[in-house]
């Protein structure tokens, strides 16, 4: 099956994404700060520190995901509870973003981030969770070597 390489893609897909989000904000931080603009009188220096710290957690939170994507690609094993939260909650924020994008950026980058979007629900759906397996007869207390109620 295909589940192994297009989780590797959405990760290298991710980690590329992460990288770009955080220097994209970096620039723009540096642009506020040099141009000395302001919004409704919010200092310059917060409006900059604000959006450097906003890339680097979001960059933060795109490379996570992307590790997470890479290690379930690895070991070729669906990931755990809290790693598909994660993964989850990634495939809504490229939704939600997907739709600011098309008014503000265009529709490449609608098109970029459904593909991205795309790429995790697939890796999501590859790997499915497996089902807990069922107790045998002995682990149930069914064996011979229970001791009867007297």
């Amino acid at each position: 099956m295909a589940r192994r390489p297009v989780a590797a893609i959405a990760a290298v897909t991710l980690m590329f994404e992460a990288v770009g989000i955080a220097l994209l904000n970096w620039i723009l931080g540096l642009v506020v700060d040099r141009q000395q603009m302001s919004m409704g009188g919010l200092d310059t220096d917060a409006m900059s520190i604000g959006t450097w710290v906003a890339g680097g957690l979001f960059g933060l939170y795109l490379l996570v995901c992307g590790v997470v994507l890479l290690r379930t690609a690895v070991r070729d094993r669906a990931p755990g509870r809290l790693a598909r939260i994660l993964l989850v909650t990634c495939a809504v924020v490229h939704g939600l973003v997907g739709a600011f994008a098309v008014g503000l950026v265009g529709w490449p980058a609608f098109a970029f981030l459904m593909v991205v979007l795309g790429l995790i629900v697939l890796s999501l759906l590859g790997y499915e969770a497996e089902p807990p397996a069922e107790p045998s007869a002995e682990a149930a207390g069914g064996g011979q070597d229970a001791p009867s109620p007297a």
